[in-house]
């Protein structure tokens, strides 16, 4: 594997890890103490989401080239 695969699958493990770690303290309720909170941590899961998507339009721009 050549650095940019190593850096791409690195950096999908960490999004991948902050949405399950973001999602399990919402469903412990660790980090929701008001609806602004909630409102926060969700929008912070649709981000990192949006993130991995955006991994995944670049890889098909790359791939048609």
């Amino acid at each position: 594997m050549n650095y940019n695969t190593l850096f791409e699958k690195e950096l999908r493990q960490l999004i991948s890890e902050e949405i399950e770690r973001v999602s399990d303290n919402m469903a412990n309720g660790l980090s929701i103490n008001d609806i602004g909170q909630y409102k926060h941590e969700v929008g912070r899961i649709l981000g990192l989401r949006a993130a991995l998507n955006l991994c995944d339009e670049v890889n098909d721009i790359l791939s048609k080239r």
